[in-house]
C-alpha cells in the first residue's frame, strides 16, 4: 500500500508538468514529444491569440519553443506575411473572430499546412464554418489536424493555477457580486468558470469529488461542473477521462477532492498587507503571469543643474521555477529574503575573487622558475574555475535580479510603513489587544497611502464582532476622508456585512501571529546593501486562514459547523443527489481548493505552509483570477458606488 501511495504521489505529476507535456505534444503536431531525439525538429510557426499566449508564456521560454522547432510565434490578429513552405500550429480560443481570421488565412494560403488547436472545445457549427472555408479555398488537404486541447487555464506554479488573465474582469469578485447582474449574465460567468475547471480536470486526468458551500456562486459552479463531468463520463466512447489520458497509476485508488469556496467567506485576506516575498511582490509591484515589471529610476545626482530628470528605464524579470533562489524564498518573510540575497552576494564575490586571483597568477609576473612550477598546479584550478563560469554568471544574474526586486519592495515597505500595517492587521485579525489606536494610524500622514489606510480600516470593520457605533464610524470616516480615502469600498462592505450577518458569524483568523524580533538593523550587518533600519523583523507563526481551515476540515473529514452542511457531489455516481450519495469516509490525499471570485498569493502561501506538515498529501490552489489588494479595493469601490 505504501508503495502504491508513493507511486500515486510520483504519478500525480504536478499540473504544471502535465500542462507543459500537453503543450509540447501539441507543438509536435499532436504526437508525444520525445526528449533526446537526435534529428532536427520540423521548423514551424506558432500562431496564438492572447489567451494562448498567456497559457504558454509561464510554461515555455522562447528557447524551449525554438528547441521544439518554433521559429516564429505570432499573434493571430497581427499582420502576418505568407510563409508558404512552412506548417503552422494554431493555438487559439474558438471565438467567432478567431475563426473568421483562420478562415481568412486559409483563403490567403498563408502556410503550407494548418494544425488547428483550440484551447477549449469548439462547437459543431464553428467546425463546419472552418470546413466550408477550407473547401472554398481548396485547402482541405492542407488542414492537417483539428484538435480540442482542453487547456483553458493558466498554470503559475506546480501547485497553483488561475483561470484567465486577459478577461479576468469577467469572472472577478465584482462581476459575480454586482447587484444589477441578470440571470443570463450570471450563467455566462458560471459557464466560463466551469469550462476552465473542466479543462483543468481533463489535463489532470481525474474526476474529483466536489464539495461546496450552499447558497453561493461556488454552489452554482459545483452544480454545473458536476453536470458537465457526468455528461462526459456517460458518453463512454468519447469520454475524456478514460484510457491513456489518465496515465499509469494516476489517482488509481483515490480521487482528488475539489473544494469550491466563495470569495465572500473571507474578504479580509485579499486586503491584508503581507510579509512574505512573493505576496509582497504581487502587492506592491507590477507582477503577473510570473513576470515582474520594474521602473528603474536612473537618478539625477550627477546631471548638470536644471537638467531634466532622466527617463525611467522599464525592466522586466521572469520569476520562474528554474530560479532556485525564488523557489526557496518566495514564501519567506521579507527580512529573511534580504539577508539571503546578501549572503548569496558574498559567496559569489568570494568565488569571483578566486577566479581573479588565478588570472593574475596566470598572467605570470616575471618569467622565473617559480612561476613556471606554479603554473602546473594552477592550471587545474583555473580549468575548474573556467568550467564553473557559466554557473557563476547565472548566479550573478539571479543575485542582481533579486537585489533589484527586493530593493524595489523595500522602498515600498519603508515609504509606506508596511511592516506597521502588517503587524497591526495581524493583531486585528487575531483579536489581540492593540497597542495603539486605529485612528492614530489613519491620521498619521507618514504612514502609508490613502489606500493602505482604507485596507486597514476595512479589515478592522470586517473582523470586529461588534460593529463600531454610528458616532465612532463617523469619526473614522472623517479621518479617512481627511487622509484622502475614497469611502465607496466601505459603503459596499457595510451592505455586505449587514447581509452576511444574517447568514453567518465573521470568519475567524486564529490567535496571535507575529512575534517582533527587535529591529532589523541588528540582523543586517553594516556591509549590507539593504538598509533596513526601522523596519521590524517580524517572524510569522503558522495560522490557518479561512480557506485553509475549510480545506483542512473537508480533506481530513473533520466535523465542524463551518463545513458540515457543504454539499457533496460525485460525478461518477449515476444518479447524483445530495442524500443518496455514499460518502467517502477516508481522508483525502489530494485536494484542489478553488476560490470563485478571485484569489491571492497570501492564501496560496498559507496553504503551502499548511501542507508542509502533512506527509504524502498534495494540494493545489486555484482561483478565477489573481487580484492584489489595489485591484480588489477598486472592485469594492465600484460595487459601493451609489
Amino acid at each position: 500500500m505504501a508503495a502504491a501511495a508513493a507511486a500515486t504521489a510520483a504519478a500525480a505529476a504536478s499540473i504544471r508538468e502535465r500542462q507543459t507535456v500537453a503543450l509540447k505534444r501539441m507543438l509536435n503536431f499532436n504526437v508525444p514529444h520525445i526528449k533526446n531525439s537526435t534529428g532536427e525538429p520540423v521548423w514551424k510557426v506558432l500562431i496564438y491569440d492572447r489567451f494562448g499566449q498567456d497559457i504558454i508564456s509561464p510554461l515555455l521560454s522562447v528557447k524551449e519553443l525554438r528547441d521544439m522547432g518554433i521559429t516564429l510565434h505570432l499573434l493571430l490578429h497581427s499582420d502576418r506575411d505568407p510563409i508558404p513552405d512552412v506548417p503552422a500550429v494554431y493555438f487559439v480560443m474558438p471565438t467567432e473572430e478567431n475563426i473568421d481570421r483562420m478562415c481568412q488565412d486559409l483563403r490567403n494560403q498563408l502556410y503550407e499546412s494548418y494544425y488547428l488547436n483550440f484551447i477549449s472545445a469548439i462547437s459543431r457549427s464553428k467546425l463546419e464554418d472552418i470546413a466550408n472555408a477550407a473547401l472554398a479555398a481548396s485547402a482541405v488537404t492542407q488542414v492537417a489536424k483539428v484538435f480540442d486541447q482542453y487547456l483553458n487555464f493558466i498554470t503559475l506554479e506546480d501547485d497553483m493555477f488561475v483561470l484567465c488573465n486577459q478577461n479576468k474582469e469577467l469572472v472577478s469578485y465584482r462581476a459575480i457580486n454586482r447587484p444589477d447582474i441578470t440571470d443570463t449574465e450570471m450563467e455566462t460567468v458560471m459557464d466560463t468558470i466551469v469550462d476552465s475547471l473542466f479543462c483543468f480536470f481533463v489535463t489532470l486526468g481525474a474526476v474529483p469529488i466536489i464539495r461546496c458551500s450552499r447558497g453561493t456562486a461556488a454552489e452554482m459552479v459545483a452544480v454545473k461542473l458536476d453536470k458537465k463531468l457526468r455528461e462526459n463520463l456517460r458518453d463512454a466512447r468519447n469520454s475524456l477521462f478514460t484510457g491513456d489520458t489518465l496515465g499509469a497509476g494516476q489517482f488509481s485508488f483515490q480521487r482528488p477532492l475539489l473544494v469550491l469556496v466563495d470569495r465572500n467567506i473571507d474578504l479580509a485576506t485579499p486586503l491584508h498587507h503581507t510579509w512574505t516575498y512573493q505576496a509582497l511582490v504581487h502587492d506592491v509591484l507590477d507582477f503577473h503571469l510570473n513576470r515582474v515589471n520594474l521602473e528603474e529610476s536612473s537618478g539625477v545626482e550627477n546631471s548638470p543643474a536644471g537638467a531634466r530628470p532622466k527617463r525611467k528605464n522599464k525592466k522586466s524579470y521572469d520569476l520562474t521555477p528554474v530560479d532556485k533562489f525564488w523557489q526557496k524564498h518566495k514564501g519567506s518573510p521579507f527580512p529573511e529574503v534580504a539577508e539571503s540575497v546578501q549572503q548569496e552576494l558574498e559567496s559569489y564575490r568570494a568565488q569571483e575573487d578566486e577566479v581573479k586571483r588565478l588570472k593574475s597568477i596566470m598572467g605570470l609576473e616575471g618569467e622565473d622558475e617559480g612561476a613556471i612550477s606554479m603554473l602546473s598546479d594552477n592550471t587545474a584550478k583555473l580549468t575548474s574555475a573556467v568550467s564553473s563560469l557559466p554557473e557563476l554568471l547565472e548566479k550573478k544574474r539571479l543575485i542582481d535580479l533579486h537585489t533589484n526586486v527586493a530593493t524595489a519592495v523595500l522602498e515600498h515597505i519603508k515609504a509606506r510603513k508596511l511592516d506597521v500595517y502588517f503587524e497591526y492587521e495581524e493583531k486585528i485579525m487575531s483579536k489581540t489587544t492593540l497597542d495603539k489606536s486605529l485612528l492614530d494610524i489613519i491620521s498619521d500622514p507618514d504612514a502609508g497611502t490613502p489606500e493602505d489606510k482604507m485596507r486597514l480600516f476595512l479589515i478592522y470593520y470586517i473582523s470586529t464582532q461588534q460593529a463600531p457605533s454610528e458616532a465612532d464610524l463617523e469619526q473614522y470616516k472623517k479621518a479617512l476622508t481627511d487622509a484622502g480615502c475614497n469611502l465607496n469600498p466601505l459603503q459596499y462592505i457595510k451592505q455586505w456585512k449587514a447581509f452576511t450577518k444574517m447568514a453567518s458569524a465573521p470568519a475567524s483568523y486564529g490567535s496571535t501571529t507575529t512575534k517582533p524580533m527587535g529591529l532589523l538593523s541588528r540582523v543586517m550587518n553594516t556591509g549590507s546593501q539593504f538598509v533596513m533600519e526601522g523596519v521590524k523583523n517580524l517572524v510569522l507563526k503558522q495560522q490557518n486562514l479561512p480557506v485553509t481551515r475549510i480545506l483542512d476540515n473537508l480533506m481530513e473529514m473533520k466535523s465542524n459547523p463551518e463545513t458540515d452542511d457543504y454539499r457533496y457531489f460525485d460525478p461518477k455516481m449515476l444518479r447524483g443527489n445530495d442524500s443518496s450519495v455514499p460518502r467517502n469516509k477516508n481522508p483525502f490525499q489530494e485536494a484542489i481548493v478553488f476560490v470563485v471570485g478571485g484569489g491571492n498569493y497570501i492564501e496560496y502561501q498559507n496553504l503551502v505552509d499548511y501542507i508542509k506538515g502533512k506527509q504524502g498529501k498534495h494540494i493545489l490552489y486555484g482561483c478565477s483570477g489573481l487580484f492584489n489588494a489595489t485591484q480588489f479595493i477598486k472592485q469594492l469601490s465600484q460595487l459601493g458606488q451609489k
